[in-house]
């Protein structure tokens, strides 16, 4: 995969996403493209007490008109903020790396950004940080049909389809019933493995 790539615009993504950012010289993020539902474009999973749980940015549709991902804004009349801090920080205390890491990601979280787009660039901006990958990434100019691109992974790397790659085992903290979750959010990686998640990518 060396060379560009294309991928959407991500919530705290999947280790799938980071692994194919780490694979590639060059990463495009799509603004063009219309916004889906039900995607990693506003959700993220992580693993609690009870298993994988969802946690989803809330955000206006506007009209009935297709709306692109550049102008879909996040509706804070939710405290979805507060929500998703809680809950990453009662599934994630525990784990060896969390005080590490945990107050970057709760300020950007925090800040009231505008469009979902700005966040998750900014959040994955430190999360290739923590995971000391410099890879460059920026924007799309214009939209690329579907095909058109051969790294193209703005469709590929999705909950509804199956994992691109297996993900490499590692240590979770709930993991005491022996089954290991491998499409959850980049987090848990970084927050069990710290320094060494990189060399799971």
């Amino acid at each position: 995969m060396k060379g560009k790539i294309l991928v959407s615009t991500a919530y705290l993504p999947p280790i799938e996403y980071l692994t194919v950012i780490s694979r590639s010289d060059e990463i495009l993020v799509e603004r063009e493209e219309n916004y889906l539902k039900q995607t990693y474009r506003n959700r993220c999973y992580i693993l609690s007490a009870h298993g994988p749980q969802l946690l989803s940015v809330p955000v206006y549709l506007g009209s009935i008109h297709k709306t692109l991902i550049k102008d879909i804004r996040i509706d804070y009349s939710k405290r979805w903020q507060q929500v998703h801090l809680r809950a990453l920080t009662a599934s994630y205390n525990s784990s060896p790396y969390f005080e590490f890491y945990f107050e970057n990601i709760e300020k950007i979280i925090s800040k009231n950004h505008e469009f979902i787009i700005d966040m998750n660039m900014e959040l994955t901006e430190v999360l290739l940080k923590f995971l000391k990958l410099g890879n460059k990434i920026s924007w799309t100019t214009v939209f690329e049909p579907e095909g058109n691109c051969e790294s193209d992974f703005r469709y590929n790397i999705s909950p509804k389809k199956e994992p691109l790659f297996p993900v490499k085992e590692y240590y979770q903290v709930f993991s005491n019933s022996g089954i290991f979750y491998p499409r959850l959010s980049i987090l848990d990686l970084i927050f069990n493995m710290g320094p060494e998640a990189g060399k799971y990518l």
